[in-house]
């Protein structure tokens, strides 16, 4: 007999995977594979849609014919702050732009002339970011393409785009149009004033629950396809699934991004400009967010370190923490010199470093330095934590990614956070088995 599955596509930026998970959402197969990247009619390098559409369904065509499974359901994670616009006939009309993009200079001033920044941007909870501000995609669209945009029959996000062509019903759910896109007007519960004033409401399909799926027949058989999740969110939905009390959760990676699903005050304007910001959970529900580059900033220290002192790149794995320089640093008997160059310029950052300057030079050993430098990392990650606690009591905080297996941050962190309540789980699946999870929670 064929084994039951859910299917998942989870498409990150650099890799594209598929896994396949039983009933009780074990993991039961994955597949990984990375496109090369092409470029947009202006030059820009973007991910090759075509290329992606083609092994999404070739992906499920093997699957239909393999034997050892039965497919049941299947459903999509991806990045976010991305649109696919098909025309009536369901043909992609523009490429995936790269979120990187540059946006207009023009069109900048233009926008906030019309609709002034400080005030969007506090209503629609989206800090000025160009193109990762999805909804000016369509913006620019409209002003730069005219010819394009009006054959727009429907503007679709990324994840959406993807189930699209399985399940053919174009529509919209919260985790997408709440992720820093300046469409969503979070203290209306609706689309921004400025969506409707200039017709792109008109180009966005109907919204739908996050939780929704379409029974299509699929392989012969009847499969429940879900309409998609933003991967960050999907991330978080496994914990909203099974945790009914308030919590914080502390997603480590490349990113550290702290969401609290429980906020019980509005955004700040300053809370803005320390990049925290809003998305919408599942349900629809506000979810306050604050991020800073932790691992990308510990390996741009790495980097300096390994060189400085003749380490392989993996060395600081096995690193233990040395509770004479732990207590030491956290009494400031020894003062941390830590200072994230790349990160400098945010207030957050600089707050915590107002001075300090980061010199390898200055340290004798690696453990030494390094000790200092997740001391420091594990001070600014509190200061994110805090910022997306904002006037709220939760004391239960999740940890989960990479970062759980880093002893020593681990240990800055449990003592910098005494009075907290904090428990550790390493999630590699987060986004995909979320995106599992939908399916099975609600089917």
């Amino acid at each position: 007999m064929p084994k039951p599955v859910i299917a998942i596509f989870d498409i990150g930026k650099t890799n594209k995977k598929f896994f396949l998970f039983d009933e009780d959402l074990n993991e039961i197969n994955e597949e990984y594979i990375k496109f090369p990247t092409i470029t947009d009619e202006d030059g820009d390098e973007c991910d090759d849609l075509e290329k992606i559409t083609t092994w999404a369904r070739d992906t499920v065509e093997a699957l239909c014919n393999n034997p050892e499974f039965e497919v049941k359901a299947l459903n999509f994670s991806t990045y976010g702050a991305s649109f696919v616009s098909i025309d009536e006939n369901a043909k992609p009309l523009t490429p995936i732009y790269n979120y990187l993009k540059d946006f207009p200079e023009d069109l900048h001033r233009e926008f906030y002339d019309a609709y002034p920044e400080a005030t969007i941007n506090l209503a629609t909870a989206s800090p000025t970011l160009g193109m990762l501000n999805s909804g000016l995609q369509l913006y620019w669209l409209k002003r730069k393409k005219p010819e394009v945009f009006k054959k727009i029959a429907y503007s679709l996000h990324l994840p959406q785009y993807i189930s699209f062509l399985f399940s053919g019903e174009a529509v919209s759910e919260p985790t997408s149009i709440g992720c820093h896109t300046k469409l969503w007007d979070f203290p209306k519960k609706d689309y921004h004033e400025w969506v409707y004033k200039e017709g792109i409401d008109a180009k966005l399909p109907r919204q739908v629950p996050t939780t929704h799926s379409f029974e299509r027949v699929i392989c012969g058989k009847k499969v429940q396809v879900g309409v998609g999740i933003h991967d960050s969110s999907s991330a978080l939905a496994s914990y909203l699934i099974k945790i009914k009390e308030p919590f914080i959760l502390i997603s480590t990676g490349t990113w550290s991004i702290t969401l609290n699903p429980f906020p019980n005050e509005e955004l700040r304007l300053e809370e803005l400009q320390n990049d925290c910001l809003n998305f919408l959970s599942i349900h629809g529900q506000t979810v306050k967010a604050s991020r800073f580059f932790l691992g990308y900033e510990l390996d741009h220290q790495l980097e300096k370190m390994n060189a400085a002192f003749g380490k392989e790149s993996k060395y600081y794995k096995d690193i233990l923490p040395d509770e004479a320089m732990v207590q030491g640093l956290l009494q400031e008997k020894t003062p941390g010199k830590f200072y994230p160059e790349t990160i400098a310029r945010t207030p957050l950052v600089a707050s915590i470093f107002p001075e300090n300057h980061w010199d390898v030079s200055g340290f004798t050993d690696f453990e030494t330095a390094y000790h200092h430098l997740v001391y420091g990392l594990a001070k600014m990650q509190v200061a994110s934590l805090l910022l997306a606690k904002g006037g709220s009591d939760t004391k239960k905080v999740y940890i989960d990614g990479g970062f759980v297996h880093n002893k020593v941050f681990i240990r800055f962190l449990t003592e910098l956070l005494e009075g907290y309540e904090l428990e550790f789980s390493d999630f590699p699946l987060g986004s995909a088995y979320g995106a599992a999870l939908m399916l099975k929670a609600y089917s």
